[in-house]
């Protein structure tokens, strides 16, 4: 039993993962009556705000907001996002007819995307700094929501679609997200100080609420998936895309990070994208298909850190092992 307990815990986001898809082809398999597939579609559509809120709500409880410091790398990763995501936008605006548009596209959101709130909890089980991370997450996702509607009309124009709007349409579905939990965590601490220590000292709830999180993501990642129509050609190559794109951004945050000892941090900051986000921008401002970058990135970044978590505890078990001889 204590086995099998070990091995839930230790490949968590494995499980997790594997448990999303199953639970949408299982889900799918069933004669339901009809209207249960658009009563789950919403119901999931509040269970996960839900779930990450709260996910939020306990991991800003542990942070001071005199934390919230500003540091010097953080013009690392910021600089290298911008470009990239600049470089990649100059190339659709000078080769609007290219037929590898929609994979330049692709790597572009996943440039531009910003830091996912989740990058906190990870942060923290993985033995970061919780306001460092914080504070690059407000940061950042500051800067995409002012570059975000000056370039992409530029990239692809959508009539009635300018910068004010495209603003507040950004704005709208980033900022609450991240704002309310903090706000809610502050006035916690004012109103009621015990309850605000007691969810400050919660170890590991706000991991495995985002866990719960993940599993619902996966079952939307895979409904997307399985109803894309995109040659296979394309699915591919968007695949390979959102894996390079990951892989790059965790390998140069984790490099920045190293030098200003905020390894774990620097990697979540820059790896650790909001997938939701990638594909909305997707459908909404660029081509349907680009959205398939985010559920692949999805995928992959939690492949990442699932190797991240076990290199972590199998580092931490090997110096038990070693202190106890």
């Amino acid at each position: 039993m204590n086995t099998f307990i070990e091995i839930l815990r230790r490949w968590t986001l494995p499980i997790a993962m594997v448990a999303g898809a199953a639970a949408y082809f299982i889900f799918t398999a069933i004669p339901w009556p009809d209207g249960t597939y658009r009563l789950a579609e919403e119901a999931l559509g509040i269970i996960q705000p839900t779930l990450l809120f709260f996910m939020l709500f306990l991991s800003f409880c542990k942070i001071r907001l005199s934390d919230l410091k500003f540091k010097r790398w953080f013009w690392w990763p910021l600089l290298i996002q911008i470009t990239l995501f600049a470089f990649f936008a100059g190339l659709l605006v000078l080769l609007p007819d290219h037929p590898s548009r929609i994979l330049v596209e692709c790597a572009m959101l996943c440039f531009l995307c910003p830091t996912a709130a989740a990058a906190v909890v990870f942060s923290v089980k993985l033995g970061g700094n919780a306001a460092s991370v914080t504070t690059y997450i407000l940061l950042i996702n500051f800067v995409v929501a002012i570059l975000a509607p000056l370039v992409l009309p530029l990239v692809h124009p959508v009539e009635g679609v300018s910068f004010l709007p495209a603003f507040w349409m950004i704005s709208s579905r980033i900022f609450p997200v991240l704002i309310l939990p903090l706000f809610a965590a502050v006035a916690l601490k004012k109103v009621w100080p015990k309850l605000h220590a007691i969810c400050a000292s919660s170890k590991d709830a706000a991991f495995y609420l985002w866990v719960c999180t993940l599993t619902s993501a996966i079952v939307v990642t895979t409904k997307s998936l399985v109803h894309d129509t995109s040659p296979v050609i394309y699915q591919v190559l968007i695949a390979l895309i959102a894996l390079l794109t990951c892989v790059v951004q965790f390998w140069i945050g984790r490099k920045i990070g190293v030098r200003y000892g905020e390894q774990v941090v620097g990697g979540q900051a820059l790896g650790q994208k909001n997938n939701v986000f990638i594909i909305w921008l997707g459908y909404t401002f660029l081509s349907p298909i680009t959205a398939l970058s985010g559920g692949f990135f999805a995928i992959w970044q939690n492949v990442v850190n699932s190797y991240l978590l076990y290199k972590k505890e199998r580092n931490e078990a090997q110096t038990g092992a070693e202190n106890q001889k």
